[in-house]
């Protein structure tokens, strides 16, 4: 139920205000150099406190239970866990009898009984992001490792509130905030120098998977590859590739019969906009739009779907 992978597997736990979030990573192979120093500049990317994001700020530090000795993996399962410090469980105090619109609320207590932590959404917490952003980081170092250096994947905020115009996202971003409001966004992936034979066809298909992932995301409300969408008001003659593959026309987003064919694989992520807001009567500290701190979680699931099809190949 919380765990993602065949051979390259990842497990999360924890809730947003318990004592910690973590995660365990089995089938990472042994020898990959790893200390907690390479994960500082993805949980950066992650962090809030930046104008839009949630005031919420944490130390973040990611604590290596095992899997490490002398600085190299072992090969046994990896875990981590990051500790919760700066907490307010008593904003969330009502929630149980007054569910918030917009999240998880109802459908945990349903789910559970009514035993489920609904402190910050609990185990549904954006906070959960955190441990998988740490085991994004051990995939792309193995990944990388895996094909010779050659692997990259990087993803960006394309639109806020509706805007490509990025000049106009801090006036967007200041006047949802004045309403008590927040916007929704939409993030752009891009995984390059992939093999060509990764994934399966039919169910396990590299649009699959990574559909699978990318949805585990709080907040996400859509997903695209290559034309996307679009591709239902082109011609065939348009939208096809021809051979060879080139990524200046990548209109099947380097993927063909769920197989990677070459080409960068190429996604597009939408957020929903913030369903916490002062607007609904809903208190808490809240990023006015989530989709400012996804681009690395969104990097992340990529990279761990990834470097379970490449441990599989």
């Amino acid at each position: 139920m919380m765990t993602f992978g065949r051979i390259f597997k990842v497990s999360v736990f924890g809730e947003s205000h318990g004592p910690a979030t973590g995660v365990v990573i089995d089938g990472v192979a042994p020898g990959l150099a790893l200390s907690a120093e390479d994960f500082a500049a993805d949980i950066d990317r992650r962090r809030g406190g930046a104008p839009g994001t949630t005031p919420r700020t944490e130390a973040d530090l990611p604590e290596i239970l095992s899997g490490v000795y002398e600085g190299h993996t072992t090969g046994s399962p990896l875990a981590i866990i990051f500790r919760n410090g700066n907490t307010r469980p008593e904003d969330y105090s009502s929630f149980r009898e007054n569910p918030r619109p917009g999240h998880a609320d109802y459908v945990a207590d349903i789910k559970f009984d009514g035993f489920n932590d609904p402190r910050g959404g609990g185990h549904f917490s954006g906070r959960l992001t955190l441990p998988v952003v740490a085991a994004g980081v051990v995939a792309k170092k193995f990944l990388s490792e895996a094909l010779d250096g050659q692997f990259s994947v990087g993803a960006a905020l394309k639109e806020v509130g509706g805007s490509a115009d990025a000049a106009a996202w801090d006036g967007i971003l200041s006047a949802a905030a004045a309403e008590g409001d927040s916007v929704g966004g939409v993030v752009e992936c891009c995984a390059q120098w992939l093999p060509a034979g990764l994934g399966e066809p039919f169910w396990d298909s590299v649009e699959s998977l990574v559909s699978h992932a990318v949805f585990a995301i709080p907040g996400v409300r859509g997903i695209e590859f290559g034309d996307g969408f679009a591709a239902a008001a082109m011609k065939g003659s348009a939208h096809n590739d021809p051979f060879p593959l080139s990524p200046e026309k990548n209109g099947a987003g380097g993927v063909n019969g769920g197989i990677t064919n070459g080409n960068p694989l190429v996604f597009r992520v939408a957020f929903k906009p913030t369903s916490s807001i002062r607007k609904g009567g809903v208190g808490g500290r809240h990023d006015v739009c989530i989709a400012l701190r996804a681009p690395v979680v969104v990097e992340a699931v990529t990279a761990i779907v990834l470097a379970d099809l490449v441990r599989i190949m």
